[in-house]
């Protein structure tokens, strides 16, 4: 297959669930109580299990490799805490976009690896594109409910928003390829750089919502966590 349109389908396809998770959260007219409550909380759950599956099956081991231990560290420390500095950016200035801001840092590292994947020829692309539609479809139905509290923003703007986001996915895919295939430790950084990101926004989005005066806290002790055993496995070569 033509590389461009191997990329554009690996990562067009994904971006996309995300205009159709909130065209799904749309229709609120259908059992509206049961949407906000069990339903919401559902899609949450297995969004954040896709997230967890795309950090622990696909982009921490290829992140990992040849990567020394303490850029390993670095890059994965330092996602988890600009993803931590972003939310307290977006908890101040008290904006509904959070949940969006979230699926636009998850998707673009995620589209970045996936171009310059195609380009070394890794067999984990494909695997990588199905874990990013399975968490764009919950991230984009949550992103929406969210955003639709706000009465500035209507359905067809929002809906037009994650079009774009999705959007966005085919040009990073394309700018892996030709830029990072060359410097496939700068690939692996960026992996593991959202990896420690996502995994950040896995658990301040799942974490019991109890008014905890630093809730950053417990998201941020959860990378450092999986930190942990990231580096004992690279020491012990297990």
């Amino acid at each position: 297959m033509n590389p461009w349109l191997h990329i554009l389908g690996l990562t067009l396809l994904p971006g996309l669930a995300m205009p159709l998770g909130g065209l799904i959260a749309s229709r609120e007219h259908i059992h509206p109580r049961w949407l906000e409550t069990e339903l919401r909380h559902a899609v949450l759950a297995f969004g954040a299990g896709a997230l967890l599956a795309a950090v622990a099956l696909v982009l921490v081991p290829a992140g990992m490799r040849g990567l020394p231990v303490w850029l390993t560290a670095l890059c994965f420390a330092g996602g988890g805490v600009a993803f931590m500095l972003v939310d307290r950016l977006l908890a101040s200035h008290r904006t509904s976009a959070s949940q969006a801001v979230d699926m636009l840092l998850d998707y673009i590292p995620e589209a970045l690896a996936l171009g310059a994947a195609v380009a070394l020829g890794s067999p984990g692309g494909l695997l990588l594109a199905g874990l990013m539609a399975l968490q764009n479809l919950p991230e984009g139905f949550n992103a929406y409910r969210e955003l639709h509290r706000d009465a500035r923003f209507g359905t067809g703007y929002i809906l037009g928003l994650f079009t774009l986001i999705a959007l966005l996915g085919p040009l990073a895919g394309f700018s892996g390829y030709l830029w990072l295939a060359p410097h496939p430790g700068v690939v692996n950084a960026i992996m593991l750089f959202a990896s420690g990101g996502i995994l950040y926004s896995v658990f301040e989005d799942i974490a019991p919502q109890v008014p905890l005066q630093r809730h950053w806290l417990p998201p941020l002790g959860a990378v450092a966590g999986f930190l942990l055993g990231m580096v004992g496995q690279a020491l012990t070569g297990a």
